[in-house]
């Protein structure tokens, strides 16, 4: 096994293809399928199933993949250390779904870490990518919300992927409109209120379950739906449709303006937001520090 094999691993892993990898490697296919007959006769299991669309990680190959990833940032970490002289670069990566009190958590350590050299990600995605990310180590944490509807699987899935989820706070349901909404000036709305505007969720791709939903009530019978992958299309339609979306009630007019509003929604639902991360390692001394800061966000809206 080699340095160069788990890179190949990695690159066919995040294209989905021997073919396309093989392009971005600009080596020869035939080549890089025999490093993988290779790697996998060595290591004694199938890390990729073939179908006619392409290639997809079986389950040993997504544990293979989590720690060749590791293995590969190490060592990029060693070349940058020793080898080119440099200082080495923080790395941290997140992802969550679509929550403005992430993203200042996120703007304040970025702030904190005042290097000129490091390498921060966050992504805010798929219910279902959250949880993949965590557990084939793409990110050290994710942030999600379990309800009285989805927690018994959401709960499952996690454990199932070797990840704990821990709580970080209790919130209860809100809806976003833009300030000029009929709705905006009400105390509370109600569900049946809703069915007058449009619904605006988040899309889940191919794991599109109920259970999935970044909003509560999604089994709730709406006339008018629309579908959006990012919160500034979801903030805009809001403003230009005068739809409506179910969530904790946290805003920050630091990022998003004062345009929309936040209203308490008549329900008998909750929103346990936490983060969820591997258990087989402690979290490392950046995350721990995301995570004060996330706390110390959060307690600052709640008081």
């Amino acid at each position: 096994m080699t340095l160069q094999q788990l890179k190949y691993m990695i690159a066919i892993a995040e294209c989905g293809s021997i073919t396309s990898a093989a392009e971005k490697l600009l080596i020869a296919q035939p080549s890089l399928s025999k490093s993988v007959s290779e790697l996998e006769k060595e290591m004694g299991i199938t890390i990729f199933y073939r179908n006619n669309r392409g290639v997809y990680l079986s389950e040993e190959g997504s544990k293979f993949l989590a720690h060749a990833r590791q293995v590969i940032e190490q060592a990029d970490l060693l070349e940058q250390q020793y080898k080119h002289r440099e200082k080495v670069r923080r790395v941290f990566s997140i992802s969550a779904q679509h929550y403005a009190f992430v993203v200042n958590a996120f703007v304040a350590l970025v702030k904190e870490y005042g290097k000129n050299k490091y390498e921060f990600t966050l992504r805010e995605s798929r219910t279902h990518d959250i949880i993949e990310d965590v557990r084939t180590s793409r990110s050290e944490l994710g942030v999600l919300f379990l309800s009285k509807f989805n927690r018994e699987v959401i709960l499952r899935i996690v454990q199932n992927a070797e990840l704990k989820f821990t709580p970080l706070f209790t919130a209860t349901p809100h809806v976003f409109v833009s300030r000029e909404n009929p709705l905006a000036k009400r105390e509370l709305v109600t569900l049946e209120d809703l069915k007058a505007f449009p619904r605006l969720t988040y899309e889940q791709g191919i794991n599109n379950s109920f259970y999935f939903a970044e909003e509560l009530h999604s089994t709730e019978e709406s006339p008018m739906n629309i579908v959006v992958t990012d919160r500034a299309t979801l903030f805009n339609l809001l403003i230009g449709l005068d739809g409506y979306t179910i969530s904790s009630g946290i805003l920050s007019s630091d990022l998003n303006g004062t345009n929309i509003v936040s209203i308490p929604l008549a329900s008998d639902e909750m929103m346990e937001i936490g983060y969820i991360y591997p258990t087989d390692r402690p979290l490392s001394p950046i995350s721990e520090r995301y995570l004060e800061h996330l706390k110390i966000y959060i307690e600052a809206y709640l008081s």
